[in-house]
């Protein structure tokens, strides 16, 4: 029998991708007439603390991230809120959004690389 040597890993990533379905689907249906927030993607996601604490990266077309954060920063407790009456468990972990730039080093890289 295989044994994992952390089992509460399993379990946090579970939470983690729940936690990233849960939240984008609230973004779209509670803000998706937001012109910032509309644009936003959930990229990924990963557990911290266990379960308490779930960081949501996203990517955004919009060239101003800091307005993107901001507006995320300022909606995050209604999507708490909101996540806490869709998820079926006692605790409801923290999220905090944080932009994720991977999309946009490719594409730097992409464009050095043509002019190679």
């Amino acid at each position: 029998m295989k044994h994992n040597k952390n089992p509460n890993s399993n379990r946090s990533a579970r939470m983690a991708s729940t936690v990233q379905t849960t939240v984008a689907q609230i973004l779209r249906d509670r803000f998706g007439d937001d012109k910032i927030i509309s644009g936003v993607s959930l990229v990924g996601s990963v557990a911290r603390g266990g379960t308490q604490f779930v960081h949501l990266y996203y990517y955004s077309r919009n060239p101003d991230i800091t307005s993107v954060q901001r507006r995320l920063d300022e909606v995050t407790k209604t999507v708490r809120y909101e996540l806490a009456s869709r998820l079926d468990q006692k605790y409801v972990p923290e999220i905090k959004f944080e932009y994720d730039d991977t999309l946009d080093r490719a594409e730097r890289l992409d464009k050095i690389l043509e002019n190679l």
